[in-house]
């Protein structure tokens, strides 16, 4: 093993979160550690001292501190947690040999129980295989019980044996289903917990409370009080006494009482101040206002970067910077701790915005029709509470029946995929995502550049199960159809009408997105509040209709109270959906609704849509959420056939005679494909006639002649195959006609290959994006499927389902099924080639891009007929793929 095998101690840095929601900072041990060390030591309790070391350890030496704080970060390898400028755990590893190491972890006593082994052990163990280990081992006292659960619960295979009255524990570091599963859901219990800083507020202290009218200090202050906040309210404002009618104090930490939450609006250059202030006063989240970070430039960047670093480092989440706030219009709370004026009413729907403008505009929409929020977050620059932390938190949150996100930019596609996947298995997740044809990312936040076309974003979401729609007022229109009304069974229609224009036009639009409708129920002008419930009684037990469109159009001045009732009545008892077209209304009219409670809709409400286009257009969008109910979700397969270890010593290889990245040889990457069982067909390179006659003898006749440059493969006018080559003279008639006007024979970069059977021509490519990770692309082969955009995308885990899915996906997809007398082809075949690619790109970051540009398609099997591919570092940009972290400002560095 040498120094500098695997990724940089760098890499090992990172913020996590504990199970009581708070951050803390894991990184490699330094030498300039020595102090804190000794004083970490010194707050360990004697207990913990001898359990670390079975004998009375009050004190360590001079050699001992040197020992631990000076490791090689190969053969020796100890992690600290950092608290502020405090350590409170060290874990390490000394190796044993090429594979194994022995383990030891110290946390100190006060911070005990709140998961830092667990987390450390989960990094240290990711640094081990980082450095080519294979296993642990560890010697434990038989009483040091939590100890024990910490290597048993991991997901490990721990096996243990007790001599001389010590447990050695030992137990293999890969990285099993198990290990992974413990993993994600300790990450998402205590992501959750995290959120309750807050919207499970007690106190809260205004930084920058002003007495000044229309500042946002005082607008935070009144915003507060005005909103019936159950908790108490502090202002904070060094030149000031009251604010408000409330006494200022100087500080945070000269406040009397405990404080949960810090609302900042100060300057941006007082914040990092701010901070220090509140972390002293053991305040659990921050929501930054100010303006004035990387929205405005480098230097902007810059003081966000040093805000985010020191916010976690003092265990501290933070909503902002640049943000209108968050609000929780739960009784026992009603904390209105933003800019907006407008409280929302209590309602069933979580709402993630990132715009601070966008984000009074959205409440006032909410508010107008009627919909009702539970919980409400305005991230602004995103530098740290994300899309991703609310969607843990709303996962388990009872409140919460819809999610809505209004996404400028997602930080982590790949950990945003398998949270919303989840989530969507419960309830309704629905997202508008800004800027998906130029992939722009607003200013402020800090996002990789992705290489992805935006089918892929929307190959995301829908792998996911998101809803996602094209702009904001249809975010609305599909919320208040599912916050209200049942999913539909199916996508058929029944339109229930008093106007025939407006009937046929629902019936139309529902037609033109995907549902089925049939004639519409036309009860004419003159129509009654009888007809329309005989007219609906009939249409909600007719067992082909899964879904009702209301349209009414009230005649002269008639205010439609009468229909109103029914439609509320008969929406309040039916187990399909009923959307309408009520008097050309938005939202959920007061005549259509079911009593809730404060005055908000209740569940069987029926929401109203302006135009029919609106109702029908929200109502497939549930269809296809119901649908991707409906699917199973399928399983990540696990071959017996793959052989991991081969492959990544392949890529590995490579990339210590190439540091920088190259592309694999034709050999090195058949070699890769076939440890993931996927054979790759022989092919000859040859330059002459000769060549490739011997090249045909050797493959024993039936071969192809083909060029493999690609000029020569899209110019539609040049023969760039020759198949079914028996013999010497059919070879070299082939050779000619293939060449000819061809100065440079080598150009053509031509090879010889066995004939494949009769089959569909298909491409698959997995890549590694900068920013969403491993990716997975399918398609038919040849250039109209590139031209036209025909390709399906999908993310690695991928599961069966998700494979069957990106096959039929295709426009062109009827081809694969006897199209035209095509015959058809093995698509079980095809999928499971799909997950097979998913999983090496899942499992070998390096492996930058695998290309199969041909493989024949047919009834009996598959045959991969060519195969490309590059390696390449690339960092940190997948460091979380085995641990638990936070994300940081892409170049971040955790500080000294």
């Amino acid at each position: 093993m040498t120094a500098d095998r695997g990724t940089s101690p760098h890499a090992w840095e990172a913020d996590v979160v504990l199970l009581d929601g708070r951050p803390v900072r894991l990184r490699p041990v330094r030498p300039s550690d020595a102090e804190r060390l000794v004083a970490f030591y010194g707050r360990v309790s004697a207990q913990s001292k001898y359990r670390r070391f079975f004998a009375p350890y009050p004190r360590l030496s001079d050699s001992d501190v040197d020992r631990f704080t000076n490791v090689d970060h190969d053969r020796r390898v100890a992690l600290v947690g950092v608290l502020g400028e405090s350590i409170i755990g060290v874990a390490r590893y000394d190796a044993v040999d090429d594979r194994q190491a022995e383990v030891a972890f110290l946390v100190e006593d006060a911070h005990q129980r709140r998961g830092l082994a667990q987390l450390l052990l989960e990094h240290l163990a990711q640094a081990a295989r980082d450095r080519g280990l294979r296993s642990f081992v560890a010697d434990v006292l038989p009483d040091n019980k939590a100890m024990i659960q910490v290597f048993r619960e991991q997901g490990y295979r721990v096996s243990g044996e007790l001599s001389d009255g010590v447990l050695r524990m030992e137990f293999p570091i890969e990285q099993t289903d198990t290990a992974v599963g413990v993993l994600l859901a300790r990450e998402h219990r205590a992501e959750a917990t995290s959120m309750s800083a807050f919207f499970e507020v007690r106190s809260v202290a205004v930084v920058g409370a002003s007495r000044r009218s229309g500042t946002v200090g005082q607008r935070l202050v009144r915003n507060l009080v005005l909103g019936d906040f159950t908790g108490s309210v502090y202002a904070v404002n060094p030149q000031a006494e009251a604010v408000s009618g409330l006494p200022a104090y100087r500080s945070v930490q000269e406040i009397p009482g405990h404080v949960d939450l810090a609302l900042v609006a100060v300057p941006a250059e007082a914040v990092t101040e701010v901070v220090l202030d509140c972390a002293a006063k053991g305040v659990r989240g921050l929501v930054v206002i100010s303006s004035g970070f990387a929205e405005t430039g480098e230097e902007g960047r810059q003081r966000q970067r040093q805000l985010l670093g020191l916010s976690r480092s003092y265990g501290l989440r933070l909503v902002g910077p640049n943000c209108l706030g968050v609000i929780n219009t739960d009784p026992a709370v009603h904390i209105n701790a933003s800019l907006s004026p407008l409280m929302p009413a209590r309602g069933r729907v979580g709402f993630f915005c990132q715009s601070g403008a966008l984000g009074t505009a959205i409440l006032e929409n909410v508010g107008q029709r009627g919909l009702g929020l539970s919980t409400f977050v305005s991230a602004g620059n995103r530098a740290d509470v994300s899309g991703n932390d609310l969607l843990q938190y709303w996962e388990e949150d009872d409140a919460t029946d819809v999610v809505l996100l209004y996404l400028e930019s997602i930080g982590n596609p790949r950990k945003f995929s398998r949270i919303a996947r989840r989530v969507s298995r419960r309830k309704p997740v629905v997202a508008v995502k800004s800027g998906r044809s130029t992939q722009g990312v607003p200013v402020g936040h800090a996002v990789r550049r992705s290489q992805v076309p935006p089918a892929a974003v929307d190959a995301m979401f829908a792998q996911a199960g998101v809803i996602q729609v094209d702009r904001l007022d249809e975010l609305f229109d599909v919320a208040q159809l599912l916050a209200y009304q049942p999913l539909p069974r199916g996508p058929r229609v029944s339109v229930i009408d008093n106007s025939d224009a407006l009937g046929l036009l629902a019936a139309d639009a529902a037609s033109a997105v995907g549902l089925q409708a049939g004639e519409p129920i036309a009860l004419g002008a003159d129509a009654t509040a009888d007809d329309f419930e005989r007219a609906l009684d009939l249409a909600i037990d007719d067992p082909g209709t899964d879904a009702v469109v209301v349209v009414y159009v009230p005649p002269f001045r008639d205010g439609g109270e009468d229909v109103a009732d029914v439609l509320a009545a008969v929406g309040e008892q039916s187990e399909k959906p009923i959307v309408s077209s009520f008097l050309g209304r938005e939202g959920v009219p007061e005549l259509l609704r079911v009593a809730g409670v404060e005055g908000v809709p209740g569940r069987g409400s029926v929401p109203s849509y302006p135009a029919v286009e609106a109702a029908v257009r929200a109502l497939a969008h549930a269809v296809t959420y119901a649908r991707w109910l409906q699917t199973p979700a399928g399983e990540v397969r696990s071959y017996d056939d793959v052989r991991m270890a081969a492959a990544r010593r392949i890529v590995e290889g490579v990339l210590l005679s190439a540091p920088a990245g190259v592309a694999l040889d034709r050999d090195q990457a058949r070699s890769v494909l076939a440890a993931y069982g996927v054979p790759v067909w022989d092919q000859l390179p040859v330059l002459s006639p000769d060549e490739a006659t011997a090249a045909g003898r050797q493959l024993g006749w039936d071969v192809v002649l083909k060029a493999q440059a690609e000029q020569l493969k899209l110019r539609a006018d040049l023969a760039f195959v020759w198949r079914s080559i028996d013999d010497e003279h059919e070879m070299r008639q082939a050779w000619q006609a293939m060449t000819e006007g061809m100065p440079d024979h080598s150009a053509g970069e031509f090879v010889v290959q066995k004939m494949a059977p009769k089959g569909q021509p298909v491409a698959v490519q997995g890549i590694e994006d900068p920013l969403f990770g491993p990716l997975v692309s399918f398609g038919l082969a040849g250039a109209p499927s590139e031209l036209l955009g025909d390709r399906s995308y999908g993310i690695p885990p991928m599961t069966d389902a998700d494979a069957a899915a990106m096959v039929r996906q295709l426009r062109a997809a009827p081809l694969l099924t006897g199209y035209r007398g095509n015959d058809p082809v093995d698509l079980a075949l095809v999928a499971d080639l799909i997950q097979r690619i998913a999983r090496l790109k899942n499992d070998l970051p390096q492996l930058v891009s695998v290309e199969l540009p041909l493989v024949m398609a047919s009834a009996g099997g598959i045959s991969v007929l060519d195969v490309r591919a590059r390696v390449a570092p690339v960092g940190d940009a997948r460091n979380d793929l085995f641990v638990r972290r936070l994300g940081r400002m892409p170049g971040d560095t955790i500080p000294n």
